[in-house]
C-alpha cells in the first residue's frame, strides 16, 4: 500500500492539521495559506477540472453572467467561491458558495471551473511572474528596437558624410536631382540626344532659360564612379574655348550626372558620316574645326597647368557649338601626367 496520501490540498491551500494529515486523518480538511481580509481586496484563483462543492450552503441565479457573479461574490465576505450555473457552451448563470467548501476535489474527466476566493497577496504573488515576464519582454523589445534605430541612424549618418565627402572632393557647383529632372521633362525620350558607354545624354533647359546637356550615368555603365570623378575633376581645372564647359554635377543616392553647356550642332561624326549634313562643311569650316581640335590638344598636352592625355579622342567626342566651333568632350578616360613625364603605365586597355 502506498504511503502517499490519497487526499491533497488545492493550490494556495494547506492542511488544517499537519499532524492529523500525517496520520492520514483528512477529516479536518484544508485551509487557505493566508486568511481572507474581506475589506482589503480579496481576489479569486481559477481552478479547472474540479467537482464543485456540495450545494448545502449555496445560492444560484440563472440570469447573471460570470462577471456579475464575481461582483456578487465580492460583495459578501462569506462568499468563498463562484462559477457558472450552466457549463454548456460558453457558460451561463451564477452559482455561489458560502462558508466551508465541502467535498471539493479534482477529477480527471468532466470537471468544472471554479473561482475560489483568496487573500489579495496570494493573487498578486501569482500575477507577479506574469508582470515580470511582460516587463522583461517589453524592455527587451525596446532595447532591440533602440539598437536597430541607432544602427540605422549611424549608417545613415555615415552615408551622408560619405556623400558629402564625394561632393566636397569634386569642388564643383551641385545641381539638385529635381531641378535636372524638371529641366529634361523627367528625362523624356523626346529630350534624348544620344547614348554611349557612359549612359544616355539628354537636352534640358534650366529655369533661367539656359540650355544644358545632361550625361546620366547608367547603373549598368562600364564607366564607374572613378571615371565620373576623373572627368569632373579634370574639366573643373581645365578652361579653354575648345574644351566643352562643365557647368556642374548631380550626385544624389544612386544618381550621378554631369551637366554641360549645350552644343546645338551635336557631334562631329554626325556631319562626317552624313552625306547631307556633310555638305555644310566647306574647306573653311573643315580648317576651323581641325585647328580648334589642335588648339585644344595643344592646351591639354602643353599649355595647361596640368598635363592631360585624353586617350579617347574621336569624332563622336568632338562637339560643335552654334557657330560650328569644335569642343573636345568626354574626359572619363583622360589621364594626368607630371610636367616632365613623357610616358606612363596603365593596367587597363583603353583609348581609341
Amino acid at each position: 500500500m502506498s504511503a502517499m496520501p490519497v487526499c491533497q490540498c488545492l493550490a494556495k491551500f494547506k492542511p488544517k492539521s499537519v499532524e492529523a494529515w500525517n496520520t492520514m486523518d483528512w477529516s479536518q480538511g484544508c485551509v487557505r495559506n493566508k486568511e481572507l481580509e474581506c475589506q482589503k481586496g480579496d481576489g479569486f484563483i481559477k481552478l479547472d477540472g474540479l467537482k464543485v462543492p456540495d450545494a448545502t450552503d449555496s445560492w444560484v441565479n440563472k440570469t447573471m453572467n460570470l462577471k456579475e457573479c464575481r461582483a456578487k461574490c465580492l460583495q459578501n465576505c462569506s462568499c468563498m467561491a463562484y462559477t457558472n450555473l450552466d457549463i454548456r457552451g460558453r457558460g451561463s448563470g451564477c452559482a455561489i458558495w458560502f462558508g466551508d467548501l465541502i467535498d471539493i476535489r479534482q477529477v480527471p474527466i468532466g470537471g468544472q471551473t471554479l473561482y475560489v476566493r483568496l487573500h489579495a497577496s496570494e493573487i498578486e504573488a501569482k500575477a507577479k511572474p506574469k508582470i515580470r515576464i511582460a516587463v522583461i519582454t517589453t524592455v527587451t523589445i525596446a532595447v532591440v528596437l533602440g539598437m536597430l534605430m541607432a544602427i540605422y541612424y549611424v549608417r545613415k549618418s555615415k552615408a551622408k558624410r560619405a556623400d558629402k565627402g564625394k561632393k566636397e572632393d569634386l569642388e564643383l557647383p551641385l545641381f539638385e536631382f529635381t531641378a535636372i529632372a524638371n529641366a529634361t521633362s523627367n528625362f523624356s525620350i523626346n529630350n534624348k540626344l544620344g547614348e554611349g558607354g557612359y549612359g544616355p545624354v539628354y537636352k534640358g533647359k534650366l529655369v533661367d532659360g539656359q540650355e544644358i546637356a545632361v550625361k546620366r550615368l547608367s547603373r549598368s555603365s562600364r564607366q564607374g564612379l572613378n571615371e565620373f570623378k576623373n572627368e569632373v575633376i579634370l574639366l573643373n581645372k581645365l578652361q579653354h574655348r575648345n574644351l566643352v564647359k562643365l557647368l556642374g554635377c548631380c550626385i544624389e543616392r544612386d544618381e550621378k550626372m554631369l551637366i554641360y553647356e549645350y552644343m546645338p550642332n551635336g557631334s562631329l561624326d554626325s556631319f562626317i558620316f552624313n552625306g547631307t549634313k556633310g555638305k555644310m562643311l566647306d574647306w573653311s569650316r573643315h580648317f576651323n574645326i581641325i585647328s580648334g581640335i589642335a588648339r585644344g590638344l595643344l592646351y591639354l598636352h602643353q599649355d595647361s597647368r596640368l598635363r592631360i592625355i585624353h586617350r579617347d579622342l574621336k569624332s563622336s567626342n568632338v562637339l560643335l557649338d552654334d557657330h560650328m566651333n569644335p569642343k573636345i568632350s568626354d574626359f572619363g578616360l583622360a589621364r594626368m601626367f607630371l610636367a616632365d613625364q613623357t610616358e606612363g603605365d596603365t593596367s587597363r586597355v583603353v583609348g581609341t
